[in-house]
């Protein structure tokens, strides 16, 4: 999950886990695709690293939630245990995805306002607001 304490920028590997595992129930997909998809979520706050999405994939396929086809690019599809699975977690997976889609809405606001403003978008200038952020999607979203 994104949350205050967490590094600028990271998801828990559980959840990453869930949202790699939805998307692939929506369709087959690369693990390149999972990492620009998660990116264009989060109006580019957050790519997850290929060094933790690709482990994660091999581990679901191994664990028999998904298959992978042989040659690269592997291309990976879900499996009925992976159904099952995504069924028994979508509360949580769907929560995890909330939180990343708000976050988008909210950078790209944040990224709008600031360029207004006239204000320039440097990376060190941006990290506390983003935080800030971050901390009021997380609240909001555990309200509902």
């Amino acid at each position: 999950m994104l949350t205050q304490g967490a590094p600028q920028g990271k998801l828990a590997a559980s959840d990453l886990r869930l949202v790699a595992l939805a998307l692939i129930a929506e369709a087959p997909r690369h693990g390149y695709e999972i990492i620009k998809t998660v990116e264009e979520t989060t109006a580019d706050w957050y790519s997850p690293s290929p060094n933790m999405v690709y482990p994660i994939l091999t581990n679901l396929a191994q664990e028999g939630y998904l298959t992978a086809s042989p040659d690269p690019p592997k291309l990976y599809t879900i499996t009925d245990e992976g159904r099952a699975h995504i069924t028994e977690n979508r509360e949580l997976a769907d929560s995890v995805r909330g939180r990343l889609t708000a976050l988008g809405e909210r950078v790209r606001r944040w990224k709008q306002a600031r360029a207004a403003t006239g204000q320039r978008m440097d990376e060190d200038d941006s990290a506390e607001s983003l935080v800030e952020i971050l901390a009021r999607a997380a609240d909001h979203s555990q309200r509902k």
